[in-house]
C-alpha cells in the first residue's frame, strides 16, 4: 500500500507518532510497532507482564520469543553490546519538588545522552514537544490488580506524541489536565506516601515519556526491582534523620514503598543501601525529622532545570 495512502488511514496522533519515529536514525520499524502495541493496549500489556492478566499464562511463551527479537533489534544497534531488560525499560525515582519541574516546563526541550543521571544504555534522552500538553491516565499497574490502591488516574503522560496518542485512544480513562492539575496529583500522591518515577522506554522514541506515581503492592517496575531486575534509578539522595529531632515513634516505617525504615529494640533504623531517595517518608513525620541528601553512590539527580541552564 502507498505510504501516504497507510498515512491517511491512520489516526491523527498514531500519525504523529510514526513520523516522529521516523526521525530517529536508530528507531527501526519494530520499535514503532513495540511502542504502539505498548501505548495502544497498556492494560493488557502490563496485565500480562506483571502475571495479572487471565491469559498471561497462554502468552508467556510467545512473550518470550517477542521479548528476544526485540532484544535482538537492541543488539544489533548497540553493536553487539548485550542490552537487558531494564536497559529498554526503566524509571528514574524523582522526589516531588523535581517531578514539579517536570510537569512545568514551558518550552521544547531536547536533553540526550544523560548517562551519569540515567545509567542505562538505551533510552536516556529527555525530549519534549509541548511539554505543556499532559494527559492523566488510569494507571495500568493498578487497573490490573484485583484490589487496586486508589485513585487509578494517576500516570501523566508528558508532551507529544505521547499525550495526544493516550487521550485519543483512550478516550474513558485519560484526559487532559493542566500543569497546575499534574502538580496537584503529584502532591496529592506524595501525601499518600507513594513514589514518583520518571519512566524511559526504547519503544517510546528512546526516551522519558511519563511521570508514574507507584506503590510497591501494584506496580509492576517495583516488584521487578524486589525480584533482582534493575530497572529503577536512585534519586541520587539518601533520607537522612535528625536524631535530635526524631522519636522513633515508628509513623514513617509504613510510608517506606523499599523497605529501607525499620524499627528495633525501639530505634528508627534506615539501610541506605535500600533506601532510594524518594522522599515519600518525610511528610509523614510530625517531628520533621527526615530529609534528603545527596549521596554520590545514589546517582545524580534528574533537576531539569540545572539541566536545562547547562
Amino acid at each position: 500500500m502507498n505510504n501516504k495512502i497507510w498515512q491517511k488511514l491512520l489516526k491523527p496522533s498514531t500519525r504523529s507518532f510514526y513520523l516522529e519515529g521516523k526521525k530517529l536514525s536508530n528507531y527501526s520499524f519494530w520499535d514503532w510497532l513495540h511502542g504502539y502495541v505498548y501505548s495502544r493496549w497498556p492494560y493488557f500489556y502490563i496485565g500480562v507482564g506483571t502475571g495479572e492478566h487471565r491469559l498471561s499464562r497462554m502468552i508467556a511463551p510467545l512473550w518470550k520469543i517477542a521479548s528476544k527479537v526485540f532484544q535482538f533489534e537492541s543488539n544489533g544497534k548497540d553493536h553487539g553490546k548485550k542490552v537487558t531488560f531494564a536497559d529498554t525499560y526503566h524509571g528514574k525515582v524523582v522526589p516531588l519538588e523535581e517531578a514539579k519541574q517536570l510537569v512545568t516546563i514551558n518550552k521544547s526541550l531536547d536533553i540526550g545522552d544523560m548517562e551519569q543521571v540515567i545509567p542505562y544504555s538505551r533510552a536516556r534522552d529527555i525530549v519534549l514537544l509541548n511539554p505543556d500538553h499532559i494527559a492523566v491516565l488510569e494507571c495500568p499497574c493498578r487497573a490490573s490488580r484485583s484490589t487496586p490502591c486508589e485513585p487509578l488516574d494517576v500516570c501523566l503522560i508528558i508532551g507529544e506524541p505521547f499525550a495526544g496518542f493516550i487521550v485519543e485512544h483512550h478516550p474513558r480513562r485519560a484526559r487532559w489536565i493542566s500543569q497546575k492539575e499534574a502538580m496537584d496529583i503529584l502532591t496529592a500522591e506524595h501525601q499518600r506516601g507513594h513514589v514518583h518515577h520518571a519512566f524511559f522506554k526504547d519503544a517510546m522514541l528512546d526516551r522519558f515519556y511519563a511521570i508514574c506515581n507507584c506503590c510497591s503492592c501494584c506496580c509492576g517496575a517495583m516488584q521487578a526491582w524486589q525480584n533482582g531486575i534493575p530497572m529503577l534509578a536512585p534519586s541520587g539522595y539518601v533520607i537522612n534523620i535528625d536524631r535530635n529531632r526524631c522519636q522513633s515513634c515508628g509513623a514513617c516505617v509504613d510510608y517506606c514503598q523499599f523497605h529501607a525504615l525499620s524499627m528495633e529494640n525501639g530505634r528508627l533504623i534506615v539501610d541506605e543501601e535500600k533506601c532510594m531517595g524518594c522522599g515519600a517518608c518525610i511528610p509523614h513525620c510530625e517531628q520533621h525529622a527526615h530529609s534528603l541528601v545527596l549521596d554520590s553512590r545514589k546517582g545524580i539527580p534528574l533537576e531539569i532545570q540545572k539541566l536545562m541552564g547547562n
